[in-house]
């Protein structure tokens, strides 16, 4: 065992029991965080228009502060932008972190030095939950890739603009920077293609311990190394890879892809970070759900997934919150985010301690004829199903085709398939059948002929890729809609389908 090594065990043992005394007093955290927030930012631009100065309790601050996207706080930002002080948090942020927008175009949301140690502080203790649970700390000592976007920054007005993992980049921690991979400069090729094979050559005769990265990407990487190596298995190339660290989408439909590339199956660490902070993080290898990061910058509130777009939906904090209910996320932070809808959904699955499954996203869904199917419920019936089946898939997504002609409405399913599927008539009667047992909405309207069986649409070999390459989006933080309720992405895709015989 190595030094640090041995100080991650040391440290581990010191950092998860605070953790856990953390969440028994969570309630309790994050009332202090709103007041603490709101004494803070009572004197900036934002908090005198909404009188911060007179807000005493939850009750106060709710109905001081609206729900809001960004376009209710584009203004603020370009004030920020033009290099105005004081405006939504005392001073001017470091940065700002550019994110994907839809009716916005970019989104630039504010980030400042708490908020990058509150990031840092929760991607170490996600590490050290693991350590602590399973003893194994070797990654420590031996290199670490994080496949990520470019540290190389730009500039919105004044303050400096990049996506997350590049400005993250530039205040990794002296005892990981040592260990981690790839070189800078590899990290600024822009294009993700050219990236993937500049990485692979850089590592493939590395010991690579640790591997963090959002799946899809993760799957190109892998597939890069063995053809570069010639080997079978990516346990042929690093035989002390033993952690996978991901975050971004569900694993869940990657994980037989990677498991079969990799050789075995893998330790993985899941995480929850956004341009907005660090949400959660998996905790334990038996448990389902992560963590709330109770106490990283972040005040939480949650509006039931249905009531999200009612004109006055009810908020409820920590206090409130109920298990196996979809909640909409709302947060409030220290670099001056307030009633912020991140358009994410979370469902808590335990409350002591408070952990939390993602299940999707505000505006993901298909609800044409009210069955409001979600991200979780699509991702759980294609896990089981290519379980069931032995089949592999490599990526899909599903819209609603509301009125084809000559017959009764139904989901299509745009599936690229790993491998040959001989029979995906099989796959559609097994996944409408799940389909049904996870949403009663849906089995409603198949069994009321309103629907009928879901359709699979069989896509070409890289279809994904060369989709997302299309869109300017392959790599870094992008991913593929889960759910359109629209058929934007469905018609794209039609040049890629496999026509049947």
């Amino acid at each position: 065992m190595g030094y640090k090594s041995a100080i991650a065990k040391i440290a581990a043992n010191f950092i998860a029991p605070a953790i856990y005394k953390e969440q028994k007093n969570a309630v309790a955290i994050q009332q202090r965080l709103m007041q603490s927030f709101v004494d803070e930012a009572k004197h900036t631009d934002f908090g005198k228009g909404h009188h911060f100065a007179d807000i005493k309790n939850y009750s106060d601050f709710k109905a001081a502060v609206p729900v809001y996207d960004y376009e209710d706080l584009k203004d603020y930002i370009e004030l920020i932008a033009d290099g105005k002080q004081n405006v939504l948090w005392p001073g001017k942020p470091l940065y700002f972190c550019k994110s994907s927008g839809t009716t916005s175009g970019t989104k630039y949301i504010p980030v400042n030095e708490l908020q990058i140690n509150e990031m840092i502080r929760a991607a170490r203790n996600s590490l050290m939950l693991y350590v602590a649970e399973t003893g194994k700390s070797h990654f420590f000592d031996r290199k670490m890739i994080f496949l990520q976007g470019s540290p190389v920054l730009d500039k919105h007005g004044v303050i400096p603009a990049g996506r997350l993992s590049g400005i993250v980049y530039h205040h990794v921690p002296f005892y990981v920077n040592a260990n981690r991979m790839p070189g800078y400069q590899t990290n600024c090729i822009e294009d993700w293609e050219q990236k993937v094979d500049a990485i692979a050559r850089e590592t493939v005769q590395e010991r690579m311990s640790l591997i963090s990265g959002i799946p899809p990407w993760v799957v190109m990487y892998f597939e890069k190394l063995l053809e570069l190596s010639g080997k079978q298995f990516i346990k042929d190339i690093f035989p002390g890879f033993k952690v996978f660290a991901y975050g971004g989408v569900n694993y869940e439909p990657y994980r037989a892809r990677i498991e079969q590339l990799i050789g075995f199956k893998i330790d993985s660490v899941e995480t929850y970070p956004a341009s907005e902070g660090f949400i959660a993080y998996q905790d334990s290898q038996t448990e389902p759900g992560l963590l709330l990061n109770v106490n990283g910058g972040i005040f939480y509130e949650f509006i039931k997934a249905e009531e999200i777009f009612d004109a006055r939906p009810k908020r409820i904090a920590l206090d409130e919150i109920e298990l196996g209910v979809n909640y909409a996320l709302i947060l409030n932070n220290n670099a001056g985010l307030w009633g912020y809808n991140i358009g994410d959904t979370v469902k808590f699955v335990s409350k002591d301690p408070y952990r939390i499954l993602v299940t999707g996203r505000v505006k993901h869904f298909i609800s044409a004829f009210g069955e409001h199917v979600i991200g979780e419920e699509v991702d759980r019936a294609m896990m089981e199903a290519c379980t069931q089946l032995n089949v592999s898939i490599t990526e899909f997504t599903v819209a609603p085709q509301v009125s084809p002609v000559g017959e009764l409405p139904y989901h299509e399913w745009f599936v690229e398939f790993n491998r040959h599927m001989d029979n995906p008539e099989q796959l559609a009667q097994k996944l409408d059948s799940l389909l049904q047992q996870k949403n009663s909405y849906y089995a409603d309207l198949r069994k009321g002929n309103v629907l009928q069986q879901l359709k699979i649409r069989c896509l070409k070999p890289n279809t994904f890729v060369d989709y997302m390459r299309s869109q300017g989006k392959l790599g870094g933080q992008n991913k593929v809609p889960r759910l359109t309720n629209n058929r934007q992405i469905a018609e794209a895709l039609q040049p890629y389908l496999i026509l049947s015989k």
